[in-house]
């Protein structure tokens, strides 16, 4: 299959995810959601559809794409296949910013564009934390996740402490703590698409100099590449795209980290044609777990006998993700045997 058949799938995908996004839910069945997309329905089941399933749904799916080709972007950079936003201190640095600016009254989450700026800061000095751990140590990916757990972990443990500091102002963000697409409406959206559009046009940019650096910074030098200034703005727009991500949706687990791995088996190291590719993975796994969570807390909602309940698409982005990263730990140890 060649790549454009292979992008065209991809779409086609993205397209079935957002209509199953569309269709969950209990309050407007799928013909209701139809009727309301012809310009027909009731008042309820316009609200319902037009502000509150289609916003969140679109939300899903910018999120995704920008933490998939967050993820692939640190991941050439770093020339490190363990490398992502998860593990990385990004993602973990990204929450404490916007926690810690909420809990100390510097960013209120009814002002979302201070949040994705304390997210950016905690963002940068989550992976700044990690670069100077590292140390020497940088060119070694097993070493790198190493120390991308323990700063990770000690991000995640000052997140922990904030809440318990402030439980009052922070208590209600434990579920976006998680990742949740859930109450995602129109200010999110027309916060996250210009932000997330900005900076998926500088990652492509940064297209040709970062296939170079998976090849080597000797290669790349040698090609005429100044190996430091490339790498440092990769590094700056892979943060930038996950703060503003994980500032409108939360910490979604895995997503950066495995669809790298994906985007470079289906179109190679080519990153002009991997970085698109990229994004429409990541835009297909989190509006799936989108769909799937709603659809899930319909059946858990029922079986547990429950007017309500509500699973976060973060639940199912960790728990799939860790399934898939065993399974490329193990493939990857059996071929070095």
């Amino acid at each position: 299959m060649t790549y454009a058949r292979r992008t065209t799938a991809l779409l086609l995908l993205a397209v079935v995810v957002a209509a199953a996004g569309l269709v969950a839910g209990r309050a407007v069945p799928a013909s209701g959601v139809w009727d309301v997309l012809s310009g027909g329905g009731d008042a309820t089941a316009r609200h319902v559809v037009l502000h509150l399933r289609l916003p969140r749904t679109l939300v899903a799916l910018a999120a995704g794409a920008s933490l998939g080709l967050a993820g692939t972007v640190l991941q050439s950079a770093l020339r490190n296949p363990l490398a992502g936003p998860e593990v990385t201190g990004v993602t973990p640095g990204a929450v404490l910013g916007a926690v810690a600016a909420s809990g100390l009254g510097l960013a209120g989450w009814e002002s979302p564009a201070a949040v994705v700026t304390a997210a950016c800061l905690g963002g940068f000095a989550g992976a700044s934390l990690l670069w100077l751990l590292a140390g020497r140590d940088k060119g070694d990916p097993a070493q790198m996740a190493v120390y991308g757990v323990l700063v990770s972990a000690v991000l995640a443990g000052l997140t922990a402490v904030m809440l318990l500091v402030a439980p009052g102002e922070l208590g209600s963000v434990v579920q976006w703590l998680v990742g949740s697409t859930e109450g995602r409406v129109w200010a999110h959206w027309n916060l996250l698409w210009p932000w997330a559009t900005v900076w998926a046009v500088a990652a492509y940019a940064l297209a040709a100099p970062l296939t170079l650096l998976r090849c080597g910074d000797e290669q790349a030098a040698a090609a005429g590449l100044h190996t430091g200034r490339a790498r440092v703005a990769a590094l700056v727009c892979a943060v930038a795209l996950t703060a503003g991500a994980v500032s409108t949706v939360g910490a979604l687990g895995f997503v950066g980290l495995l669809v790298p791995h994906l985007a470079f088996a289906l179109f190679g190291a080519d990153l002009r044609v991997a970085l698109p590719g990229a994004a429409l993975l990541g835009a297909v796994v989190v509006g799936g777990a989108d769909a799937g969570a709603q659809w899930l807390s319909q059946v858990a909602a029922r079986a547990l006998d429950m007017d309500r309940l509500s699973v976060p698409a973060g639940a199912l982005t960790t728990c799939v993700g860790a399934a898939l990263l065993l399974i490329v730990a193990r493939r990857r140890t059996a071929s070095e045997e």
